[in-house]
């Protein structure tokens, strides 16, 4: 496995001192992840630019670079799958930089910028993925199709958590029970024992009104029914006495 010791100290140092620029101020649209424990592997996120078939993907790439590097040009790959004329079906990227064009003195800002730029602007001409060149010479629209295509199933970016979303969420529906929810008198807690003689005798009142009313109901009731009993009863000593006083009649006649 490549690491560190596959390159000269003074490389080291100057891949560090280029890796520490590109963390504090990255290029457009690229995002370095850096491995300290591996110069040899430069990996980075690169955005689909705005107004292309790959706009809203998110590749990674990597640079590899040799022991002999910056004599030699450091060899890019896509490790995200991607619809490229210039990129091979395993992600091998081929660019003039990288290649024909390398110079020693050129950074690893100015390659990840060139990779970039080959998204915006592919070169059929030299295609390492036959069908992409063929096809955006021939029917540009249906290159595009296919480009975004792969864009929206390989590269799709993750998803971004704010930190303290959860916790902030909680807080607003603390603050929403708090501010906009009143407890009831009946769910009310007393906080103190005054507070629990008053919600207590409270009750009690309500109770014993309660109980009054059942009873004053109830009186009312009864009475009703003992006034129709004994209206009845009347009545009926009152018919009695009418036939009484009919059978004295009858006899004396």
């Amino acid at each position: 496995m490549a690491s560190n010791e596959n390159l000269p100290p003074n490389v080291i140092k100057q891949l560090a001192k280029e890796l520490k620029s590109l963390d504090e101020s990255p290029p457009d649209g690229i995002k370095v992840v850096v491995n300290d424990e591996d110069f040899s592997q430069i990996c980075a996120d690169i955005e689909g630019p705005v107004g292309t078939p790959y706009e809203n993907g998110v590749f990674r790439m990597k640079l590899a670079l040799s022991h002999d590097f910056p004599h030699s040009p450091p060899k890019g790959y896509f490790m995200t799958k991607i619809f490229h004329p210039n990129v091979a079906s395993n992600g091998e990227i081929c660019v003039n930089t990288l290649k024909k064009d390398w110079n020693p003195s050129l950074g690893l800002r100015h390659v990840l910028s060139v990779v970039r730029c080959l998204l915006i602007e592919p070169f059929p001409e030299s295609a390492l993925n036959e069908q992409a060149g063929k096809m955006l010479l021939e029917n540009y629209d249906e290159y595009a199709r296919h480009a975004r295509l792969y864009t929206g199933i390989h590269a799709k970016p993750k998803p971004k958590f704010k930190t303290g979303a959860i916790s902030e969420s909680t807080t607003a529906l603390n603050v929403g029970q708090t501010n906009n929810e009143t407890p009831s008198a009946a769910t009310a807690i007393p906080s103190s024992m005054t507070d629990i003689k008053r919600v207590t005798s409270a009750q009690d009142q309500q109770h014993m009104a309660n109980v009054v009313v059942a009873a004053t109901a109830g009186s009312a009731s009864v009475v009703t029914t003992t006034q129709k009993r004994e209206a009845g009863l009347a009545k009926v000593q009152a018919d009695k006495k009418k036939v009484d006083a009919r059978k004295k009649s009858l006899k004396r006649l």
